[in-house]
C-alpha cells in the first residue's frame, strides 16, 4: 500500500520531510513557560528519572501509559512547572520502514498545521536517533466510542450538538487542504466539558483541486463506496461519507454497515444495505 501520494500544496515535499525533522524539535503553543519553540539535534537525555524516580520526558513528568500499539506507546504526562496534563505518544522509529516513517512526519507536519478548537492539539515534538516523542493536548473524557458502549447512544439533541462539532472540524481541515480519511469514534475524543477533540491523523494527507489520492485507508465500517472500489479520490467526500457513518452511530449507538467479512462489509456499503436498529 502506498503511503505517500503527494506533496503538501502549502509546504516543501513531504517525501523529505524526514531529514528536515531530524534535527528539530517543533512546537505549537507548547504549555511550557520557556520559549515556546527550540531547534535540537539530539534529545535523548530529556527522558530520564527525577530524584523522586518519576520518568521525565523534557519538561514533562510521566504518570502512567493510556495507550498501545505495535510500535509505539500513549504515556499521560504532566508538565512540571504548569501541571497541565498532556498526552505523549512514544514512536520507536527503528520498528518502522522508511514508509511508515515517512507518513509519521507527514502526521506531524499536518498537525502542526492545524489549530482548531475541536482538533487535538499539537504541542510539541522531541526526537532521538530511535524514537519520536509528539506530545499533544489530553483529552480527559476519552473516545466517543468509549462514551457509547457505556452509555448508549446519544438523545437527538447532544448528538445534534456533538455532530456540529465534528463537522467544523472536518469543515476546517477541508479548507486547509487537508482530509483525514479515519473519522471513526474511536478518533473522536471527549474534554473534561464533553466538547469534540478530532485525533490520529496517521491517514490523514493534503488534497488538491486538480489532482487525485487512491490510497485504501481508515476503518472498513466507515470507508465510502470509492474507497472499496478502489477508484481514486479528491478527498473531502471520503470523509463526508464516514462523518454520515459517526452521524448513525451517535444517534443509533450501532454501526450502520456491519458484517462477519470484509468481503460482506464490502458488499453491504456497495447496495446501500445498512440496518435499522429500532
Amino acid at each position: 500500500m502506498t503511503i505517500m501520494e503527494k506533496s503538501s500544496p502549502h509546504s516543501p515535499s513531504s517525501t523529505n520531510t524526514s531529514s528536515d525533522y531530524s534535527a528539530t524539535i517543533s512546537t505549537n503553543n507548547a504549555p511550557s513557560s520557556t520559549s515556546s519553540s527550540f531547534n535540537m539535534v539530539d534529545c535523548s537525555d530529556k527522558r530520564k528519572k527525577n530524584p523522586s524516580g518519576v520518568l521525565r520526558v523534557g519538561f514533562y513528568e510521566v504518570e502512567r501509559t493510556i495507550g498501545r500499539g505495535n510500535f509505539a506507546v500513549v504515556k499521560l504526562a504532566k508538565h512540571k512547572i504548569t501541571k497541565t496534563q498532556v498526552a505523549i505518544k512514544i514512536i520507536d522509529k527503528t520498528q518502522l520502514d522508511k514508509a511508515n516513517l515517512e507518513k509519521m512526519y507527514r502526521e506531524v507536519e499536518i498537525m502542526k498545521l492545524l489549530n482548531h478548537q475541536h482538533i487535538i492539539k499539537l504541542f510539541q515534538v522531541m526526537e532521538t536517533k530511535s524514537l519520536l516523542y509528539i506530545v499533544s493536548e489530553y483529552a480527559s473524557k476519552g473516545e466517543i466510542f468509549e462514551y457509547i458502549a457505556i452509555h448508549g447512544r446519544m438523545t437527538e439533541p447532544a448528538a445534534r450538538r456533538t455532530f456540529w462539532q465534528i463537522v467544523e472540524a472536518v469543515d476546517y481541515c477541508h479548507r486547509h487542504h487537508v482530509v483525514h480519511r479515519d473519522l471513526k469514534a474511536e478518533n473522536l475524543l471527549l474534554d473534561l466539558n464533553m466538547n469534540i477533540k478530532i485525533a490520529d491523523f496517521g491517514f490523514s494527507n493534503y488534497f488538491q483541486e486538480n489532482s487525485h489520492l487512491g490510497t485504501w485507508c481508515g476503518s472498513p465500517p466507515y470507508a465510502a463506496p470509492e474507497v472499496f472500489e478502489g477508484k481514486h479520490y479528491k478527498g473531502p467526500e471520503v470523509d463526508v461519507w464516514s462523518l454520515g457513518v459517526v452521524l448513525y452511530v451517535l444517534v443509533c449507538g450501532a454501526l450502520p454497515f456491519d458484517a462477519s467479512s470484509l468481503h460482506a462489509l464490502r458488499d453491504r456499503v456497495l447496495s446501500g444495505r445498512f440496518r435499522i436498529p429500532f
